[in-house]
């Protein structure tokens, strides 16, 4: 199916790996220039030499923290003209209130949570001014089902939830979507790192991770085909009347009552 976004351009944070590279993949697929921002110039450069191979786009990179004060204002006067931006660069740490520390929480949320803040509002600001533009939270269930164990990420996605409801409720009147995608456990490099740890601790052999996805709907973890699948969708003008919502994609685990 044809998306529409030849010759658009998309801006994805933490698009060297896991879910951003298949978002950025798919998206230059569909003929989308891109530019990816993640913390490692290697890893940009890998990816986008493997990106390059896939379709006839431009990729440019970006090797910048986006937790840094003043970065995302430095980004987007480097790179002002986009029609597409997808905040996906950060992961929160689990561990209970007494567990994660001051320095360890404002250091998940400046990356994260402040990251998003901060990157939106300045793109925001350049869509509204040629009043159009897609922005794309990538969040994560822990924001709907609440565990102690996982506070300080849970805290953090629901805060980005309601900051993605609140400003797509009112995004359309400057021609600018903004929507929120909530996924559950996807088989990244990082998830599969874990749980072949988990398994070696659990188990006696890492190389048994598999048998821990048992309890995940359909007995396994999303591919980050699917959750890339789905941004696109959101990103083109197919889903031209879609904002101020938020999409899980978890297999139904947040309405089981339970992450695990």
């Amino acid at each position: 199916m044809d998306m529409g976004l030849s010759g658009r351009t998309a801006l994805i944070t933490g698009g060297s790996k896991g879910i951003g590279y298949a978002i950025a993949g798919m998206l230059a697929q569909e003929g989308c220039h891109l530019h990816l921002v993640a913390r490692q110039q290697a890893d940009l450069e890998a990816a986008r030499g493997k990106l390059s191979s896939l379709a006839q786009v431009r990729v440019e990179i970006h090797a910048m923290d986006l937790a840094a004060r003043g970065a995302a204002a430095e980004l987007a006067g480097r790179v002002p003209h986009i029609d597409i931006l997808v905040n996906n660069a950060g992961s929160i740490p689990r561990g209970t209130l007494e567990e994660i520390d001051e320095e360890r929480w404002r250091q998940a949320w400046d990356l994260k949570v402040f990251g998003y803040i901060n990157l939106t509002r300045e793109y925001y600001r350049l869509m509204k001014a040629r009043g159009k533009g897609v922005i794309i939270n990538i969040l994560g269930n822990g924001g709907e089902a609440l565990d102690a164990g996982y506070i300080c990420g849970g805290a953090g996605n629901a805060a980005l939830m309601a900051f993605s409801r609140a400003l797509g409720g009112q995004s359309a009147r400057d021609g600018v979507r903004v929507i929120g995608v909530n996924p559950g456990p996807v088989a990244t490099e990082r998830l599969i790192g874990l749980m072949q740890k988990e398994a070696g601790t659990r188990l006696g052999d890492k190389a048994r991770w598999q048998e821990l996805e048992k309890g995940f709907p359909f007995g396994r973890a999303a591919t980050v085909e699917e959750i890339a699948s789905t941004v696109v969708l959101l990103a083109s003008d197919r889903s031209s009347y879609t904002t101020g919502t938020v999409f899980t994609i978890d297999g139904g685990m947040v309405n089981r009552g339970s992450l695990i």
